[in-house]
């Protein structure tokens, strides 16, 4: 094998040209199938994802001196912030094409916040910012993003049930008894293995496949945040902001552990050099980056910490080959049109378990926090935070309308539970004491697939 350098990182001239770009196949290969499932569920471009995918990883690593080797890829968390915004579209006459540019514009103002706490970060520490969102809050949010979303996901699964759980059926049996790659990339082989047993049963139409162009452009400006600028609807625009932002305290809580996860997988403390607040300030431009032209939030991606793990090459040249290999996929519209025949039952059965594991991960986040429920506030804080998000999704039309705008249950749940932790006394909370807990969020399927410090 080549030798590492004291920072664990290979030498190219050691590791060879052939076993680089090896690499980062297997890195592209292990963020695929989380990546391209996000515009799948939400109806986003998929060449604009994949293309910032890699764009927003290249940044990332600009931003951070090139030293931390994190792929960027498209964030679960905010799968619920989506669906509200296009809801609250639909109810004012736009179609669902439509409204998608401004719930893009609300995760930029998202990618904003990122930039805000870093500064927050560098300026006060962590610890004395992070009081204002414990566990007693993401945690709820984050469950009620999940239960929010089951909908949909039994929705897709009714189109085919006997698909839906073939696809639940190999996520289930690669997570748990898979080994090497086969357990890093369980959702990508559930929609591979669902999606060709449903080809063959004449379940898909590849007619777009056929007429789809080999080479093309990624995004299409009507696509764009950009396009909302010809004839904006202001109420909209504040009330996706309004959606969307407060999600952003789930994925910076969610950031945070995958920092500290590559850094154990490493053995390289990233959160002081080149530093936690350099490392949001690159999450969050990649962000911004992909929302402004139609693309999902980005985040650091689990299973490529998987991958370091699993390699223990930890040269971030392999991430940002793995990054370009994105890019060039994103030029060819066929690939992405053969993305889009993916079966709505296949897309079901895969999100049934994505939305249960993005719950189980909020239920792990109160856990491994030890919050305690024996004090009044905690308890008040956590019901009126599911009871908010949950009721109004299902029992006014998923948002009240406040006159000058609407706001989700989500974005009401989260502000409540913001305000209500910082005036309720007893806030017990101090992140750094507990590393387990604060590596609690993670949005992936294969969690433990983690090192702990």
């Amino acid at each position: 094998m080549a030798k590492s350098s004291p920072e664990g990182i290979f030498d190219a001239r050691t590791l060879g040209a052939g076993k680089m770009l090896t690499l980062g196949v297997q890195h592209l290969f292990a963020m695929f199938g989380a990546t391209v499932l996000v515009p799948v569920l939400t109806g986003l471009s998929m060449s604009a994802t994949l293309l910032f995918a890699g764009l927003g990883t290249l940044l990332f690593h600009l931003l951070t001196k090139m030293k931390v080797p994190a792929f960027l890829g498209s964030s679960f968390a905010f799968l619920g912030g989506y669906a509200a915004v296009v809801s609250m579209g639909q109810s004012q006459g736009l179609s669902a094409a439509e409204s998608l540019p401004y719930a893009c514009i609300g995760v930029f103002a998202a990618g904003i916040i990122y930039f805000i706490l870093a500064g927050l970060f560098a300026a006060y520490g962590a610890g004395k910012v992070m009081r204002f969102f414990p566990p007693v809050v993401t945690g709820p949010i984050i469950i009620a993003i999940g239960l929010t979303l089951s909908g949909s996901a039994i929705g897709n699964c009714n189109q085919n049930w006997w698909i839906a759980l073939l696809a639940i059926a190999i996520i289930i049996v690669c997570n748990i008894w898979g080994k090497g790659m086969i357990r890093i990339i369980p959702i990508l082989l559930g929609v591979l293995g669902s999606y060709i047993v449903a080809a063959c049963f004449g379940m898909c139409d590849f007619s777009a496949v056929k007429d789809a162009a080999w080479i093309g452009l990624p995004f299409q400006w009507e696509n764009t945040a950009f396009h909302v600028a010809s004839n904006p609807n202001t109420g909209l625009i504040i009330s996706a902001i309004i959606a969307i932002v407060p999600i952003s305290l789930a994925t910076m809580m969610e950031h945070i552990g995958d920092m500290c996860a590559i850094s154990s997988t490493t053995g390289i403390n990233y959160l002081e050099n080149p530093g936690l607040h350099r490392t949001l300030m690159g999450d969050g431009l990649a962000t911004m980056a992909a929302s402004l032209f139609g693309a999902p939030a980005n985040t650091t991606y689990g299973e490529n910490t998987g991958v370091l793990n699993l390699s223990k090459v930890y040269d971030p040249r392999v991430i940002r080959i793995a990054a370009l290999f994105a890019i060039l996929l994103s030029f060819c519209p066929k690939f992405s049109a053969l993305i889009g025949a993916m079966p709505a039952a296949t897309i079901g059965g895969v999100s049934l378990v994505l939305y249960g594991m993005i719950s189980a991960v909020g239920v792990r986040n109160v856990v491994e926090n030890n919050v305690d429920f024996k004090a009044s506030r905690n308890v008040i804080i956590m019901a009126l935070i599911l009871v908010l998000a949950i009721g109004i999704k299902y029992g006014a039309g998923d948002a009240i309308d406040l006159g000058f705008t609407k706001l989700s249950g989500l974005a009401v749940a989260a502000l409540v539970g913001i305000v209500l932790n910082a005036v309720l006394p007893g806030k017990d909370y101090e992140f750094g004491k507990n590393d387990i807990g604060d590596m609690a969020v993670d949005f992936e399927i294969n969690p433990s697939l983690r090192k702990k410090k």
